[in-house]
């Protein structure tokens, strides 16, 4: 009678441990802004001209093909040792190193919305 007894309440906690292991559901709606930040990033690549919406850049990936990549923000010491608004260093390869700010929210219609900001830090000639 005593090893029924004992089984019984194994069972018992067997299944009183895994029922409370489950956890609630997040309502992915509540998610506020999010803010994730990559200081110290660099990259190889070569000066393609400034637009309006900022500074291209271009390398090439993995699988070799190229890619444009657009900085955003220059620090202000960049542009003294590099006039990146003259057309002189076009076609000129540099080391970049620069921060990427990545921030996530919602838009008016609750579709996700990215907005990424690049900033050059350090560039050096290569």
């Amino acid at each position: 009678m005593n090893k029924k007894k004992l089984i019984v309440l194994g069972g018992l906690i067997l299944v009183f441990l895994t029922l409370s292991s489950f956890k609630a559901p997040i309502d992915l709606n509540d998610t506020i802004l999010e803010v994730e930040a990559q200081e110290g990033l660099i990259v190889y690549a070569t000066y393609d001209g400034k637009e309006d919406y900022g500074y291209n850049f271009i390398t090439k990936d993995r699988d070799g093909e190229a890619q444009t990549l657009t900085f955003h923000k220059v620090d202000d010491g960049v542009l003294t040792a590099f006039d990146l608004n003259a057309e002189t260093f076009v076609g000129t390869k540099f080391k970049i190193t620069f921060n990427r700010d990545l921030k996530l929210s919602k838009d008016e219609d609750g579709m996700d919305d990215e907005d990424e900001t690049n900033t050059i830090t350090k560039l050096e000639k290569l």
